[in-house]
């Protein structure tokens, strides 16, 4: 089915981008840090939001393949 792949893309997607987000916050520490906080923080937000959204897509698809799943038994 479509829906488990497109959705488990979109998580990888998403688990990647917060990687970068957090790995770029670490890597430029102390008071002369050109890394805009605010921004790296929206990101990461953004990366959660799309993580838990396609995890309900996942949990969608695999409702409705049980569903119809037991129509057909």
């Amino acid at each position: 089915m479509q829906a488990f792949s497109i959705s488990a893309a979109g998580m990888s997607a998403a688990t990647s981008r917060l990687a970068a987000s957090a790995q770029r916050v670490a890597a430029d520490p102390g008071a002369g840090a050109k890394t805009d906080l605010a921004t790296e923080r929206v990101a990461q937000i953004s990366a959660k939001t799309d993580f838990s959204a396609n995890a309900a897509v996942l949990r969608t698809a695999d409702e409705m393949t049980g569903a119809l799943l037991d129509l057909l038994a």
